[in-house]
């Protein structure tokens, strides 16, 4: 009879002989592009109340009516059947139209990267990061805070780049030294040229949006129609809030309607600022203003790609200032996400921090605020790496700190397994005597390589091997990696029939005179 222990005797025997002709270990290979939001929903107010919310909005968008400074979008909603006073700017639209809206505008949303492994789509149950964005300033250990330039743009996207965890290119830093009439050539030109991810184009004028349509249709060798047919780009449209839609905003979500590209309408309200001070009285806004924005674009073209979205936190009381992962700005993200699943449709909310340095408050208040987004079942996350200051400053070393957390919850999305092979009752539980180990099992040796996830930041080493490699935080590890990310950065591969043509049209529209933004 052979016993217990010689089993496992021949069967580390077979292992140990074994290793010496396996073929080597696999390394990790984790998808974290296409990713599902797979925690539990949580809900802030109960259903009645956020139908309330709902009809409560409708009454606010007929009743008290939305400032439209556009002519243009005016006509299109007094064409829709909305009642217009062109003295008062005022937009009085019926709850019968946004009804209307609601049934034409697509809850799936296929978008379209410069790779095909980079697609993904945008609908509820989904889960995209785009790292922080649109501030004016950059900052970092080694160079300071400064105001960002086209140098900071560049880098900034490089590291967009080389994270799988952003599915999306986000606005990212203003290059204050490329001049604003030509500034969009120089951001679409290094998103083409250095990233196969899904772009972002600001809404800053007809001229500026038409320029960066172009650009991407030639560097993707798309027609018009095939452009038009599919999404291949995105803006974001802030309203401005209370109970307005200015010029370029009105202005891009007709553009990018009429182009089949995607419009992430997003309300930047305040609790006690430029909304009412509670959760519910701004969330209300904040939807009554996308319902207006969501009717214009479904005006213009009916099932245009459109995103429901939602910032919403409070200010600090005292000095007026915004504050960003705060208990608020939680309950605000439950509460957007539950207005969206009464709609139906995929929706962005944000994480985000006031901190004026990547320290503790940093990591707290951004951590918090994408756990909001979490619990809440974003669809899109922005400002989830890197944001400071409440806006003002994208951070380096933030980036790849918040990187690091992000690439976590992009392992929890796939979720655990517990079928025989994970239990490992033949593999690793029968092979090991009470008080033994399993670092030999065979389920740990065929594992061992791919089992965990190894961090980027995260420093796992004890006390004394941490001191005698120099005592180096956190945040001095980051300076090093995206110092390492950048000068071993190659981008993807071009055609380069393609990129001469981009170079041809930049060069000749820059001579024209490129298109200064419009306000």
């Amino acid at each position: 009879m052979t016993t217990n222990s010689q089993t496992r005797g021949e069967i580390r025997g077979r292992r140990r002989r074994g290793r010496a002709v396996a073929a080597p270990t696999p390394s990790r290979d984790v998808n974290y592009r296409q990713l599902k939001n797979p925690f539990p929903l949580m809900e802030v107010f109960p259903s009645d109340q956020i139908a309330d919310m709902h009809e409560t909005a409708l009454s606010m968008l007929e009743e008290l009516g939305m400032k439209v400074l556009l002519p243009e979008a005016r006509r299109i909603y007094a064409h829709g059947g909305a009642r217009v006073d062109e003295d008062s700017e005022m937009v009085y639209i019926g709850r019968d139209m946004v009804e209307a809206a609601l049934a034409t505008a697509p809850k799936s949303i296929p978008c379209y990267a410069g790779a095909r492994h980079r697609d993904f789509t945008l609908e509820l149950g989904s889960l995209v990061f785009q790292p922080g964005a649109g501030a004016p300033n950059a900052t970092d250990l080694v160079r300071g805070r400064r105001p960002a330039s086209g140098q900071d743009y560049l880098e900034f996207l490089k590291l967009t780049h080389h994270f799988d965890v952003f599915q999306m290119i986000s606005p990212q830093v203003e290059p204050q030294d490329v001049p604003t009439n030509v500034r969009h050539y120089f951001t679409t030109q290094a998103q083409i040229e250095l990233t196969d991810k899904f772009p972002f184009f600001f809404s800053r004028g007809t001229p500026q949006v038409m320029d960066c349509f172009e650009m991407l249709s030639i560097a993707r060798g798309l027609s018009d129609d095939e452009f038009r047919s599919t999404a291949h780009s995105y803006t974001i449209i802030n309203t401005n809030s209370p109970r307005t839609l200015d010029i370029p905003m009105a202005q891009g979500l007709i553009d990018f309607a009429r182009y089949g590209q995607v419009s992430i309408v997003t309300p930047f309200t305040l609790m006690g600022a430029m909304a009412p001070i509670t959760v519910a009285g701004a969330i209300t806004l904040s939807h009554a203003e996308v319902l207006a924005a969501l009717v214009l674009t479904q005006m213009t073209n009916p099932g245009a790609p459109v995103c429901y979205g939602t910032f919403t936190s409070n200010v600090d009381m005292k000095s007026g200032a915004p504050a960003f992962g705060t208990p608020s700005h939680f309950q605000a993200s439950l509460a957007a996400g539950q207005l969206a699943r009464h709609l139906g449709l995929p929706w962005r909310s944000a994480a985000g921090s006031a901190s004026n340095l990547n320290d503790v408050q940093a990591a707290n208040e951004n951590q918090f605020g994408l756990w909001g987004c979490l619990m809440a079942g974003a669809t899109v996350v922005i400002h989830s790496a890197g944001w400071l200051e409440g806006g003002l400053s994208v951070s380096f070393e933030k980036m790849i700190c918040d990187a690091e957390v992000l690439n976590m919850v992009a392992e929890l999305c796939a979720g655990a397994q517990a079928g025989e092979a994970e239990i490992g009752y033949d593999t690793a539980l029968r092979e090991v005597d009470p008080s033994g180990h399993f670092f030999a099992t065979s389920q740990t040796m065929e594992r061992y390589n791919t089992a965990f996830y190894e961090p980027h930041v995260h420093d796992y080493a004890n006390f004394g091997t941490w001191t005698e490699r120099g005592s180096v935080d956190a945040n001095h590890r980051a300076t090093g990696i995206w110092q390492n990310i950048l000068n071993t950065f190659e981008p993807p591969k071009q055609n380069p029939d393609r990129v001469g043509a981009l170079q041809d049209f930049i060069a000749r529209r820059t001579e024209e005179g490129g298109a200064p933004p419009e306000s």
